[in-house]
């Protein structure tokens, strides 16, 4: 599901979000909050972008000065950077190693694992998928109201599936294919005791767009992705710093979407949707940009590995 010119990237944004293409880790709810934070990223999540789109896929150490830089060309301060490394590195997806004065590092086993599933979901999120067939998976959860953190993390990881909750502990989505990977949820929190699901056709009674306008808030996707669309239709970076900044712009950007958007299927969105647009963008962009960034950011690596 990866296109051949892109490295692997990571998944949805930090807490600012969870880790890079893991959901385990908590999440907000999407809402208005979510579509603010696309103008505002992290240094941790802009660090994990970075590590995602250039460390995992040349499988070498980088030097600590490599990362400062890339992220002080973001807006990133070296202390804000620092303070995400240490996070990172504490949170298992990095080891360090000390070369006399100097700092490298990798990306541990779990690293690498969490970084490669974002990927795949990043870069195959938004194809065309197959015509619908009309069924519909629901899921029962009953968590109660104390467990305040165990809800937080069902429901993190469910909408990172892609499932829209209508209803207090009522989630569902129109692709039944996705059962597994919420019994996977499910089984991972202990909840299966609590646990129930079935999949099968709208009833007579009700109507799906409104069951749809309970479980997602379609307009702050739709509007997300105009001001994607807006924010990089424009972008025309002229040198290979520029180029390197913008190519981790458009993957940060994108990395939101999986979470923000359902992946609804075509028959139930208004004809001018505008996510196949900005999936061809991204791709397109992100194929144009891919040879340049990665010399760019090759010659950091070489000038510093040559100090």
């Amino acid at each position: 599901m990866v296109t051949p010119t892109s490295p692997a990237s990571t998944g949805p944004p930090d807490s600012s979000g969870p880790l890079p293409g893991h959901p385990a880790q908590d999440q907000p709810t999407p809402g208005p909050s979510r579509r603010r934070e696309l103008g505002a990223p992290s240094g941790r999540s802009l660090l994990l972008t970075v590590l995602g789109e250039f460390v995992l896929p040349r499988g070498r150490p980088v030097w600590t000065q490599v990362l400062l830089d890339v992220l002080s060309g973001l807006g990133v301060e070296p202390k804000s950077a620092r303070q995400a490394l240490a996070r990172t590195a504490a949170e298992g997806l990095l080891d360090s190693e000390r070369d006399g004065r100097r700092v490298r590092w990798s990306l541990t086993t779990s690293g690498r694992a969490l970084l490669s599933e974002g990927a795949e979901r990043i870069y195959g999120f938004g194809a065309p998928g197959p015509a619908w067939d009309g069924r519909w998976l629901v899921v029962l959860v009953s968590v109660p109201e104390s467990r305040r953190q165990l809800r937080h993390r069902l429901r993190s990881r469910l909408a990172w599936a892609g499932m829209g909750s209508p209803a207090p502990g009522v989630w569902l989505s129109p692709h039944p294919g996705k059962q597994h990977e919420v019994a996977r949820v499910i089984e991972e929190l202990e909840l299966v005791g609590v646990s129930s699901s079935f999949v099968g056709e709208f009833g007579a009674v009700g109507h799906e767009r409104e069951l749809m306008a309970q479980a997602w808030n379609l307009a702050e996707v739709e509007a997300a992705y105009q001001d994607f669309i807006a924010a990089f239709s424009t972008e025309d970076p002229r040198n290979p710093d520029e180029v390197m900044r913008a190519q981790i712009r458009l993957v940060h950007q994108w990395r939101r979407f999986p979470f923000l958007d359902p992946q609804l299927p075509a028959e139930l969105l208004p004809i001018s949707w505008p996510g196949p647009l900005a999936y061809s963008l991204f791709h397109d962009l992100h194929g144009r940009w891919a040879l340049d960034a990665g010399r760019c950011w090759d010659g950091l690596f070489e000038r510093l590995a040559g100090a």
